[in-house]
């Protein structure tokens, strides 16, 4: 009994849901099986320890994360457009979020980079591969813009250093106050950031 497939998604939809929620250090064992309504030899059978499970839910959200992004940034809209949307779709998922549970729930990955970036070494490097995967979407993105003429930065690697810092800086404010107009002002300050030549950067149509 549990021993299936679908357990195996239960305890993580259970465990993602419970991170969210309240982080990954205060979570047990139990209360992850209590959650996803299996027995505890169910989680041993897929996970040999917390610490995996952590890895597979951080998986599965990058998983959800790089198939979103990928959509938004590598369509055939102008590449300033594809950025943008990106930080709009960011803000009204978070938005939407808010309105379901009452509270911002931040990014994971910032989440857990600030929670256990200093205590396990393997969440630790699995995030640093989460975050280098998403600076290399908005390097490329930002690549094409400077080529054509419409930013201006000389180091286009570390330009999307500064812009998934400011999204995720951002997104910790939108958290810490329960208030999602700390979003308002990421393309504003990502065009500062980019040194935007121009301003008809208004997203493409969906």
């Amino acid at each position: 009994m549990g021993r299936t497939s679908d357990a195996k998604e239960k305890i993580l939809t259970a465990a993602h849901s419970l991170i969210e929620q309240r982080g990954y250090t205060a979570l047990g064992v139990a209360e992850i099986c209590k959650a996803a309504g299996v027995p505890k030899g169910s989680f041993y059978y897929f996970f040999e320890s917390k610490e995996a499970l952590a890895l597979a839910v951080i998986d599965q959200q990058w998983e959800i994360q790089r198939s979103d992004w990928t959509r938004v940034l590598r369509d055939n809209a102008e590449p300033l457009q594809r950025l943008r949307r990106l930080l709009e779709e960011t803000e009204a998922d978070l938005r939407e979020g808010q309105q379901s549970c009452g509270t911002v729930s931040g990014c994971m990955f910032g989440n857990l980079t600030l929670e256990l970036s200093n205590q396990t070494r393997p969440i630790r490097e699995r995030l640093q591969e989460v975050f280098d995967a998403q600076l290399k979407m908005v390097d490329d993105v930002i690549a094409e813009a400077r080529e054509r003429g419409e930013v201006s930065v000389h180091d286009t690697r570390e330009a999307a250093r500064s812009i998934v810092a400011q999204l995720e800086g951002q997104v910790l404010f939108a958290k810490l106050y329960n208030n999602t107009r700390h979003l308002e002002a990421l393309w504003e300050n990502c065009q500062s950031l980019l040194s935007v030549s121009r301003t008809d950067t208004a997203p493409a149509s969906s």
